[in-house]
């Protein structure tokens, strides 16, 4: 099983440590590889070959384009997927540009004068933060979670713009976990076979030496 780590591995960063760990924990002794693959040799990397993608934390990437391709092909060809913090914003502005057609989406981290803030400050950073998170009824967070509600872990200081969610979530997009103040913090695409965003990274529960139920089911859903 091959799981390409979409994004430019720095061992400084905690969740590029604690990502291979949340694997194996959710594997349950499968044969899980994890590969990194950094931003700018996705632009032309050979993505058939991969059973699952997580785009991780850490951007902005070196390259966006190469990020964004990973994402369309795995939204598009049905293949499982799962987005954390940068990895959320990445696949909710892959969204917005081939889904929405608002071709100029933009991130105000890497273009702070974007005219479409898709992605923007928070309003206020979450940086080595938790929060108590509701999820949602009726959604397969729910589902995966099995409980109401979760606490998790953050570092961050942007998120989507609450002035595009009604759009997003009317072209398919679905909220499945809310934060203490309604701040959508974590959505799914509702017919296809796995594809999940959480703005939090839920991959620092290795760090205890706990499974993770989102991880677990993004590595079920890879082995097919």
């Amino acid at each position: 099983m091959r799981i390409a780590l979409v994004g430019d591995c720095d061992p400084n960063v905690t969740a590029h440590q604690a990502i291979p760990k949340a694997l194996a924990l959710a594997g349950n002794g499968a044969d899980v590889h994890p590969e990194w693959l950094a931003t700018e040799a996705a632009l032309h990397a050979e993505l058939d070959l991969y059973d699952g993608f997580w785009c991780v934390p850490a951007s902005p990437y070196r390259s966006m384009e190469g990020a964004l391709r990973v994402i369309r092909f795995a939204r598009e060809n049905n293949r499982p997927y799962l987005g954390t913090c940068g990895g959320c914003q990445q696949a909710v502005l892959e969204f917005a540009r081939n889904v929405l057609g608002i071709a100029g989406a933009g991130h105000r981290e890497s273009d702070p004068a974007t005219a479409e803030p898709v992605i923007t400050n928070l309003a206020c950073a979450l940086i080595e933060a938790s929060e108590t998170l509701r999820v949602v009824a009726g959604t397969r967070l729910r589902e995966i979670y099995g409980v109401d509600e979760i606490r998790e872990t953050y570092h961050c200081s942007f998120g989507v713009n609450p002035e595009y969610v009604p759009r997003l979530v009317a072209n398919g997009l679905r909220v499945g976990v809310i934060g203490p103040n309604d701040e959508a913090r974590a959505f799914e695409l509702p017919g296809h076979p796995f594809f999940f965003l959480t703005l939090y990274q839920p991959e620092r529960s290795s760090l205890a030496g706990r499974k993770h139920p989102l991880i677990a089911a993004f590595v079920a859903a890879a082995h097919g």
